[in-house]
């Protein structure tokens, strides 16, 4: 299957969200459609300095002129959230990958749940904004570290206010307290899908909560993680060019492949976008994503080849 070609839209407004919290509205330049998407879809911006980086999409994926996304200036930033917030100018032109979804809402659910930390919150605000066209029931807690410092409060006030009960705002410094998640899932309904995105001690306890419940109804989106290298050495072949190389311990697939002049496509360098997914051939990998879902990695036909290895002595990709 042939990859979907790559956008070139333009930055038609950059609007002020949150105290680092800036959104992006980018358009065709001719004005047409745009590839639809459903929630819980990314994109991938192509930004200078061969960077690549994932951002939610927080807009209506039916038939969009425009994709809306929010971007926070993080402090330790490689670039990408640097560019964004500090250089970017309205009427700039930005390579852009076609949405993929790694967190897709399953719509037909009774109950849905969903949990937000921080910048977290992106994909999650589209999931709400489709669960309440289709009139379905939702909740939402949503934490960070101050009210200041969270996006779209002022919408969720205004959806709350419509159906008391259904939003749970905490912010650290209110409080006193981080957000106590273990609680809050126990309490969740058992047939409910559950939904988390923020950041990584978030996720952790969420997923050690949510541990004895069905996995197809717990959902999570990862924004980075810190990824356990690969102790051993394995040979990498590809197929379609018969070339072989070999992989050292503590590298990657990925890393070698650009070391030896192969474009292949990446954003996160972390298993958690999905960019990289590649076909296995032949052979064992070692799966270290967070995108695939066990089911999927016990197949053993798929690899994120910037962070997973193998656990056989060759491993042959589609590539």
């Amino acid at each position: 299957m042939a990859e979907p070609a790559v956008l070139s839209l333009r930055i038609l407004a950059i609007r002020y969200e949150a105290e680092t919290i800036r959104s992006f509205e980018l358009v065709s330049p001719d004005g047409g459609l745009l590839p639809s998407f459903a929630p819980g879809a990314h994109i991938d911006l192509v930004l200078p300095g061969d960077l690549s980086r994932s951002y939610s999409l927080t807009s209506d994926g039916q038939q969009p002129k425009s994709y809306m996304i929010a971007v926070n200036r993080d402090a330790s930033s490689r670039g990408g959230s640097a560019y964004l917030c500090e250089t970017a100018r309205v009427g700039d032109i930005v390579t852009v990958q076609p949405p993929r979804n790694n967190f897709a809402l399953e719509e037909d659910a009774d109950q849905t749940v969903f949990f937000a930390g921080g910048i977290g919150i992106t994909p999650v605000v589209s999931m709400i904004r489709r669960m309440e066209a289709l009139s379905k029931n939702w909740r939402l807690v949503y934490a960070g570290r101050s009210r200041q410092s969270a996006a779209f409060v002022e919408e969720l006030k205004r959806l709350e206010a419509i159906t008391p009960g259904r939003v749970l705002f905490h912010f650290d410094d209110e409080k006193g307290a981080v957000l106590p998640i273990a609680d809050l899932v126990a309490s969740s309904p058992d047939d409910a899908h559950l939904y988390c995105c923020g950041p990584a001690p978030m996720i952790d306890a969420f997923k050690n909560a949510a541990a004895a419940r069905r996995d197809k109804t717990v959902h999570v989106e990862h924004f980075s993680v810190r990824v356990e290298q690969s102790t051993t050495s394995f040979t990498v072949v590809l197929k379609r060019s018969g070339k072989e190389f070999l992989v050292p311990a503590g590298g990657t697939i990925m890393d070698v492949l650009q070391e030896a002049g192969i474009r292949v496509a990446y954003s996160c360098r972390e298993g958690v976008c999905g960019t990289c997914e590649t076909r296995v051939v032949e052979g064992i990998p070692d799966h270290k994503d967070n995108v695939l879902s066990a089911r999927e990695q016990a197949s053993n036909k798929l690899i994120m080849i910037c962070c997973s290895g193998a656990k056989s002595d060759r491993l042959v990709l589609d590539l």
